[in-house]
């Protein structure tokens, strides 16, 4: 059965013009499920299962312990976890502990270089700093070209699937072009998570946009620093030089205008220690090699659903925004950018309905006045005649 994964590496080798037969030996299927796959268009609408309870599950807090200890003997942590209570089979704790022995501690790493053009490294940082003159925790994104080791960086107040992938498209747009593969951390905004078979189950949006800019998503190894190495030792450099050198910004955007000067003037035009040639003579030849840019730049957007009221507003972040009468009752879908611009669509032609600036709630609800003059038009003002108040007045009052 083909997983997400394998769907997105039908469609991206059939775009780079292989062969239907040769896309069912690389995915390990027939070729009709390659050519239903294409005229499909996509994957199917995935369906989670819930997985099965197992007897092991209460001790595998104690199997990743004594593994991380370097004990990996099978006997030895079957007595261990007999001793706690299981009284299951080694075959289970057997089962569990093979698809981890590739993650067992090695006396050294060998460092592997990628062709020009092949992988792009992406990680956070997080460093404190001085913004606005107060001390502000910041997160930073790195992503590193493999082969030149040109990286770019970019600085914001959150780490969410959201703001990585829009720092992935910043350094798209820095470099002029796109990798054949990004390899990245095991955070929860891009990697959802790794089956014991060494499968690896990627966030629906990371996918979607891979498929966008035509790369393949590839994640590390969990608790394996050592394979995105390039890219954490950029983490550090930019600690150690750029946040040694400013300490202090007006603002997030000031930083960032800073860190885009400063990749320009000087790391940019560093000298490589294991090449000993300038970055950017080995970016020149690793640029052509980048696929080029796609026309449409891919909408890394907040995306959700809300119901329109009976009054005509939607609910966001603690304040209220109007949408058009004609849409009271329906389900519209919002998308709120990350410079707080919210856009509401059609919830059935996904048609742009309005825009507003988000606002706090301080400044009240966000009202366009053509939104609501059907409601209006329906609102009648009953007439009373004012003889009911003079009988009232004309009334003696009670004795006590």
């Amino acid at each position: 059965m083909l997983c997400q994964e394998d769907y997105h590496m039908i469609i991206h080798l059939h775009r780079q013009g292989i062969y239907q037969k040769d896309i069912a030996k690389r995915v390990g299927c027939c070729e009709r499920t390659v050519r239903r796959v294409l005229q499909q268009g996509g994957s199917p609408p995935s369906k989670s299962r819930k997985p099965k309870p197992s007897k092991l599950d209460p001790y595998k807090p104690t199997i990743d312990r004594l593994l991380q200890e370097d004990v990996w003997n099978a006997v030895v942590i079957f007595r261990e976890i007999v001793a706690l209570g299981y009284d299951g089979s080694t075959s289970l704790l057997r089962a569990y502990i093979t698809p981890k022995r590739p993650l067992r501690k090695t006396k050294a790493t060998v460092r592997f270089e990628t062709p020009p053009g092949k992988q792009l490294q992406h990680d956070w940082g997080e460093i404190e700093t001085l913004i606005a003159g107060q001390v502000k925790k910041i997160y930073f994104s790195v992503n590193t070209l493999g082969y030149s080791r040109r990286f770019y960086f970019w600085a914001t107040e959150c780490m969410d699937a959201e703001h990585t992938l829009e720092s992935l498209i910043l350094s798209f747009q820095w470099f002029g072009g796109i990798p054949q593969e990004v390899l990245v951390d095991n955070q929860k905004a891009l990697v959802l998570a790794h089956s014991p078979g060494g499968h690896v189950r990627f966030n629906p949006r990371f996918l979607d946009m891979a498929s966008h800019y035509d790369f393949m998503p590839k994640a590390c190894r969990p608790r394996r620093p050592q394979t995105k190495g390039k890219d954490e030792r950029m983490v550090g450099y930019i600690k150690h030089h750029f946040f040694q050198r400013y300490r202090q910004f007006d603002s997030l955007d000031h930083l960032n205008q800073q860190a885009q000067q400063w990749l320009q003037t000087e790391a940019d035009q560093r000298i490589h220690g294991t090449y000993k040639a300038p970055v950017m003579e080995r970016f020149h030849q690793e640029q052509t090699a980048l696929i080029p840019l796609p026309m449409q730049r891919y909408d890394t957007s907040y995306r959700e659903s809300r119901l329109v009221n009976w009054d005509g507003y939607i609910d966001v972040s603690g304040n209220r925004y109007s949408v058009p009468d004609s849409e009271v009752g329906k389900q519209v879908i919002i998308r709120i950018s990350l410079d707080g611009e919210l856009r509401i669509y059609d919830g059935e032609n996904h048609q742009l309905l309005t825009r507003h600036l988000l606002q706090p709630i301080q400044q009240g609800w966000q009202t366009q006045a053509d939104h609501h003059r059907a409601l209006w038009a329906q609102c009648t003002v009953e007439q009373r005649s004012l003889a009911i108040y003079q009988e009232v007045i004309d009334e003696p009052l009670p004795t006590i």
